[in-house]
Parts: structure tokens; C-alpha cells; sequence
């Protein structure tokens, strides 16, 4: 069930994104846990058709571990839930012990932009964005000032791929799933003014500023496991 194509965030089959985080302190046991999710998961039939693809991915940082599955639907999530969750969890946590799992969200596909004839990614960035209280509205007009802002860029950053962005399921997140070429090509692009992402735009000005905005973290990952159905890929 091993892949090495890595998901699509804008599948139309996709119902529910989940985002998940967990530390585990180190490299060496960023390497172990992704190996014994594969093992755990590969010695198993794959638990449930709504499930389209479970992804993980190493943080730069060397100490976290991202977390991606693709459902048709948050019904089929409870299902895996209350009948396959805890075994795997059992087995994950007995091969490498001492896991925090920090958090979980739930999101919906919302609006994607991809450059055409892209590479493959060597790159994933989440930005994590927070809003006080519940609004999906709020959430949706956000999102299309940052794309009313990228589109106003008149040389965008070099390296970027795609922006995939979702709505977070209780009305007060959005996460953009953020592909690019290589690490270094996202970190340029932060630290180069008037450019894209660093942009000091009045567009881009307007995003930061956005009422009810309450926080926003960048993180960056590599793909590092895909497990799919079938053993596609």
C-alpha cells in the first residue's frame, strides 16, 4: 500500500481533510515512527474505502511529524475511529514510545491554485492560520484576498507550485497546503520583499490585517510516507 506519488489536495472526491500533528524529539525517531506507521499500517487491510490516502511528513525542525488523510467523508473518519484507530495507535506507540500527539483538525477543500507543468514537490508548507470565533464566511473571504493578493503579484516567487487551501470544520481555522520545489525556494521568497509571500503589498497588507485574525504559523515538511488503497503508486 506504499506510494511514492504524493497526494492530490484538490481531489474531487475529497470530503474531509485531516491535519494532524505529532512531536516525537529527534530525527533518528522522526525515522523510526514513520517506519512503524508503515509497518503497522502495511500489515493490515486498508480499513475503509471512504479513505482515499494517509500521508506523513517529516518536519524540518526534527522533532514533529505531519499527518494527512484524504476521506470521502467525516462519517467515514468516526467509523475508522470507533472500530481500527486504537490498534494502530497500540502498535505505533510500543515501537517508539513516548509520542505527544499534539493535535488534530478537520477541514474541507475550499479553493486550490497549481502551477501548470509543475515539478514534483520537494517542498510542503502549512500555513496554520487562526480566527476568533466562527465565521465561514470570514473564512472564504480570507481566502480570496490571498488570492486576489497573488494574483496582483506582478513577478511571483520563484519555486512555487500550488496552493491548496481549506477550511477548517468548526468555522474559525484555515490551512493552506503549500507545494514547492525545494525548502530553500519558499524561505528566499519569505525573505525577499515585495515578492509574493514577502510581499509588502497593500493587498498583501490587507490579508495580514484581516478582522478576527488571531494567529499564523508557517511550518515546513517533506514528504516522507504515502499509503493508499490498492497499493497504487
Amino acid at each position: 500500500m506504499r506510494t511514492t506519488q504524493q497526494p492530490d489536495p484538490a481531489d474531487p472526491r475529497i470530503g474531509a481533510s485531516l491535519f494532524s500533528t505529532w512531536r516525537v524529539g529527534t530525527p533518528e525517531r522522526q525515522a523510526q515512527t514513520v517506519e512503524a506507521i508503515g509497518r503497522t499500517w502495511e500489515r493490515r487491510a486498508w480499513p475503509a474505502r471512504d479513505l482515499l490516502g494517509y500521508h506523513v511528513y517529516v518536519g524540518e525542525d526534527g522533532d514533529t511529524l505531519l499527518h494527512y488523510s484524504q476521506w470521502a467523508s467525516e462519517g467515514a473518519y468516526e467509523s475508522f475511529v470507533k472500530t481500527h484507530r486504537q490498534e494502530r495507535v497500540d502498535e505505533i506507540d510500543t515501537a517508539v514510545p513516548g509520542i505527544e500527539r499534539v493535535a488534530l483538525h478537520r477541514y474541507r477543500p475550499y479553493r486550490s491554485g497549481v502551477r501548470e507543468g509543475g515539478p514534483v514537490p520537494g517542498c510542503v508548507v502549512i500555513v496554520d492560520v487562526e480566527f476568533e470565533g466562527s465565521d465561514f464566511g470570514r473564512l472564504r473571504g480570507w481566502v480570496d484576498g490571498v488570492f486576489e493578493a497573488l494574483e496582483g503579484e506582478p513577478d511571483p516567487p520563484a519555486g512555487g507550485i500550488s496552493a491548496h487551501f481549506h477550511l477548517g470544520a468548526e468555522g474559525n481555522r484555515v490551512l493552506n497546503y503549500a507545494e514547492w520545489e525545494t525548502a530553500g525556494a519558499h524561505a528566499a521568497a519569505l525573505a525577499a520583499p515585495g515578492q509574493g509571500v514577502g510581499s509588502g503589498a497593500a493587498a498583501w497588507q490587507r490579508v495580514r490585517s484581516w478582522p478576527g485574525l488571531k494567529s499564523s504559523t508557517v511550518r515546513r515538511y517533506e514528504h516522507a510516507l504515502g499509503l493508499v488503497p490498492g497499493g497504487a503508486g
